[in-house]
């Protein structure tokens, strides 16, 4: 498929393809009659997963969107290009934030993204592949910077959202929690990530079920 899709968009062709491309290589097919949409903060923020231009068409209209932050970073799928040129066309600002949905989150990007945050034009849609994880990760992070609790972080991660916390994304879960043990009520959130967060020592610590591993990573094929 990759010989298919050559990353033109410039005509109606070059869209099909793209299309076509991310209906079968990245799984877009799930995404045209499933949407992980949910509210975090009604008129500031929202997450789903990754949306097709359809679906991205009409969360702008309902929801008055302003910004489109993708939290895959930039990808080679057709799919990420018609979301691009699709925010594009909608005059929505547009952000690449890559996450990890497996790895303990990265001191960098945490700050980064609350740099987006601080400085984005609300409404904002936040979106990964499936909206379980990586989605969840940055809601989390966004309530946290507004003064909510881990406990209001970690419901972000949830069955509700297809995210499961036994398996390899479940450090994104110990993240928090992390924060919640050391320093949540003694210190705020992104001063403890500037000074004290080590995610050396979160990947180190943490281990995935292994059963729950091979259902969320082989049998679901989850980034």
């Amino acid at each position: 498929m990759s010989s298919f899709y050559q990353g033109d968009l410039s005509t109606k062709s070059g869209r099909r393809r793209a299309w076509l491309h991310g209906f079968f290589a990245d799984h877009a097919f799930f995404r045209v009659f499933w949407s992980n949409f949910a509210v975090v903060k009604p008129g500031v923020l929202y997450r789903a997963n990754q949306p097709t231009p359809a679906k991205l068409r009409t969360l702008a209209r309902e929801y008055g969107l302003k910004t489109l932050i993708n939290l895959r970073g930039e990808t080679k799928y057709g799919s990420a290009a018609l979301s691009r040129y699709t925010a594009r066309a909608l005059g929505l600002d547009f952000y690449d934030m890559a996450f990890e949905s497996r790895g303990a989150p990265h001191k960098d990007r945490i700050l980064r993204l609350a740099g987006i945050y601080a400085g984005m034009q609300p409404p904002a849609l936040i979106h990964c592949k499936s909206g379980a994880d990586r989605a969840g990760l940055a809601a989390g992070l966004f309530l946290l910077l507004e003064g909510g609790t881990a406990e209001d972080a970690l419901a972000q991660l949830s069955l509700r959202f297809g995210h499961i916390r036994q398996s390899s994304t479940g450090i994104l879960d110990a993240f928090f929690r992390l924060y919640q043990l050391a320093a949540e009520g003694k210190k705020p959130f992104l001063d403890w990530v500037r000074e004290d967060y080590d995610e050396a020592a979160l990947r180190s610590a943490f281990k995935a079920g292994r059963i729950a591993e091979f259902f969320n990573a082989t049998m679901l094929r989850r980034e």
